[in-house]
């Protein structure tokens, strides 16, 4: 297949590109690096088949020749750069969403749209399947991307309803690894960062709040795995094993061997409180179960970390994991 990964330079969508190129696909890169970065896809060029647009999807969306997919995983995904972006956050979700869909359907091809759990805002059902509405304020400071997302999912059915492009959605619930910035703000690299430079894990409320950690190689099988089949969804994407933040703080002190101490601070607006995702679906439909535990998805990111430079500064080196 020839695809069009839209924010192709982000997190996940340079891990789609690649595990595309690698099994023999043609990868149409596009990305503006409002938060993805260059270096996350210095390595494709190497690739034949690889191209890339620089191109702000919410403007235009646009790919000479024939392409037979389009995975649309543009936006801000951090609650650090969406709340600093919140129009292009908007923007993206929307109109950025219709772009994408128009390329889609302009070339008959299969669309993908990356959704996210937090269309369930902070749920008051547990753990959360496809079929729960969600409790999202419309108004809050984490709206901005919430209702974009939902506003993505209502957009991309309608036209797969009225103008029979193929359509396909996943929710991807909390996913980590390397490549991820390391101060994106998002809960396990803010642990990993704090840890290797000896400061104060900060976990925001008591700790008990929960979450599902999926690695990113299990969940780019998901994304893989739903381009290539012609299911609607939408299907939830993410590890069913729970996790409290204070539990996942102790294991990154474990692995990392920092004597960081944890301090508490206040739970900010709308956080939500527990998040789960019942996976059946994904499993029946796609034949999807995540395999990477917890343990050895964080260890293996935080000696990604280790055994590299940032631009925002060294890291203090501590002792080897032993988990």
């Amino acid at each position: 297949m020839r695809v069009a990964v839209t924010g192709g330079g982000g997190f996940l969508g340079s891990y789609l590109c690649e595990a595309l190129l690698r099994r023999g696909d043609a990868v149409v890169c596009l990305d503006n690096f409002s938060t993805g970065q260059p270096k996350n896809i210095a390595h494709l060029w190497e690739f034949p088949a690889f191209e890339f647009i620089h191109a702000d999807v919410s403007v235009a969306a646009d790919v000479p020749g024939p392409i037979d997919a389009v995975a649309h995983l543009a936006s801000p995904a951090s609650p650090p750069d969406y709340l600093r972006l919140p129009l292009q956050t908007l923007a993206v979700g929307s109109r950025g969403t219709e772009n994408a869909l128009e390329l889609a359907r302009r070339n008959n091809a299969r669309f993908l749209l990356a959704s996210t759990s937090e269309v369930y805002g902070d749920p008051l059902v547990h753990p959360q399947d496809e079929e729960y509405w969600g409790n999202v304020n419309p108004v809050g400071p984490r709206s901005v991307y919430d209702e974009a997302k939902r506003y993505a999912e209502a957009v991309s059915l309608a036209y797969r309803r009225s103008l029979g492009v193929d359509v396909g959605i996943i929710r991807i619930f909390n996913t980590y690894g390397p490549r991820m910035r390391l101060h994106d703000g998002r809960v396990v690299t803010s642990f990993i960062a704090q840890a290797l430079s000896g400061k104060p894990l900060t976990i925001y409320g008591d700790g008990k709040q929960t979450r599902s950690f999926c690695y990113v190689s299990d969940l780019i099988r998901g994304l893989i795995a739903m381009l290539d089949s012609s299911e609607a969804g939408p299907f939830n994407l993410g590890n069913p094993e729970e996790w409290t933040v204070s539990d996942l703080a102790q294991l990154v002190l474990e692995i990392t061997g920092s004597d960081s101490e944890i301090q508490y601070h206040p739970l900010p607006t709308d956080d939500p409180v527990r998040r789960r995702p019942i996976i059946t679906r994904a499993h029946e439909h796609l034949g999807w179960i995540p395999e990477v535990r917890v343990a050895d998805g964080v260890c293996r990111t935080v000696e990604w970390f280790r055994s590299r430079a940032y631009d925002d500064g060294p890291l203090v080196t501590v002792a080897d994991p032993e988990v």
